[in-house]
């Protein structure tokens, strides 16, 4: 009996020095990647090619969207943050474009992310980031609250002669966990493969929204998220 015990206790005290390695491993090794920030894809077609009639109209989400956030993490004992980053790709809405190749008017812009698709895209050694979504989705109440909704009345576009992305700047409104606040996006658009393609980031503080940064035992994250999207949208018929 009493050799059994002294295994079991070898046993535990060899379990304890694993998982004390991972989370070494995990906390203090450094061994942490973040993908780079959504942005527009290699190859635009100039906007100003186009004629008036074939931007002016409504376009709406089509596949290919995605939209994340960014959020700093501090780890117990270590010096510098974590990028972590999560993303979804169920995202919908739609916009109105008039006006011609000298500038283009957009308006009824709406674009709906699900956050309840959010998963974690970052890694970090030794570990699975992916407990994480949970975490947030509580501490969202995701429950409650699905989704991010960006709206804005009207923007402007100017479409200069060229094979460059147009920068845009939108006011507009962002309501999540129920809460609405003014936000300006700041994306680039750009027209390819016959869809119009808008990518960006609005930086907000969580806070604003009525949320608690994440805190646990062993780590804590920043209060400024930065909200990014890559949005194609494809002319109604």
């Amino acid at each position: 009996m009493k050799g059994r015990l002294i295994i079991a206790g070898v046993a535990c005290i060899a379990a304890l020095a694993l998982a004390g390695g991972g989370a070494y491993i995990y906390f203090f090794s450094g061994l942490r990647s973040s993908p780079a920030a959504l942005g527009l894809s290699a190859t635009p077609s100039p906007i100003a090619s186009s004629s008036s009639s074939d931007v002016a109209g409504k376009w709406t989400v089509t596949s290919g969207s995605q939209a994340e956030y960014r959020v700093q993490e501090q780890f117990v004992g270590e010096t510098s943050k974590h990028l972590a980053v999560a993303r979804t790709s169920t995202v919908s809405g739609s916009l109105n474009v008039s006006g011609d190749s000298s500038g283009y008017q957009v308006g009824g812009i709406t674009f709906t992310a699900v956050l309840t698709d959010l998963h974690s895209v970052d890694s970090v050694v030794g570990h699975d980031v992916t407990q994480r979504d949970g975490f947030v989705s509580r501490q969202m109440n995701l429950q409650q609250f699905p989704n991010a909704t960006f709206t804005a009345t009207s923007a402007t576009v100017i479409a200069p002669d060229t094979r460059q992305p147009v920068s845009v700047s939108v006011p507009g409104k962002l309501t999540i966990h129920g809460v609405t606040k003014d936000v300006t996006a700041t994306a680039k658009a750009q027209m390819t493969s016959g869809n119009i393609e808008i990518a960006g980031s609005v930086t907000i503080n969580m806070t604003d929204y009525g949320i608690s940064p994440p805190s646990v035992g062993f780590t804590t994250s920043d209060s400024q998220v930065t909200i990014g999207f890559d949005i194609f949208l494809t002319k109604s018929a």
